[in-house]
């Protein structure tokens, strides 16, 4: 979930051992228990509200699915796969051979 190695979680205990010292780490570490559950119900139900209001055609939607950079990725590669092969894409120039270099534009570059 936050991608944290062994040594970084050791890390963070060490340093709240030091800031909040043995005796109010105990209820600190509830405390931070509680908020993280607490988000994740708030998140899970943000996402309940998102698929209901949406309607049953978006029952699958994840919350991760509205992250701008997967919705483009995603639709790029349905293009690409909708273009089918290379070679029948109209839209492309003659293909160069073998040690043919491709036209250079000074005024492009």
């Amino acid at each position: 979930m936050f991608d944290i190695g062994f040594g970084e979680a050791l890390l963070i205990g060490v340093v709240a051992i030091l800031v909040f010292g043995p005796d109010r780490l105990p209820e600190f570490a509830r405390q931070a228990g509680r908020f993280l559950r607490q988000v994740k119900k708030m998140a899970d139900a943000t996402r309940d509200d998102i698929r209901n209001e949406l309607g049953p055609e978006f029952a699958d939607l994840e919350l991760a699915d509205l992250d701008p950079r997967r919705i483009v990725r995603k639709h790029v590669m349905e293009a690409m796969a909708d273009e089918g092969p290379a070679s029948a894409n109209p839209r492309q120039g003659p293909r160069l051979r073998e040690g043919e270099v491709p036209p250079w534009d000074v005024d492009a570059t």
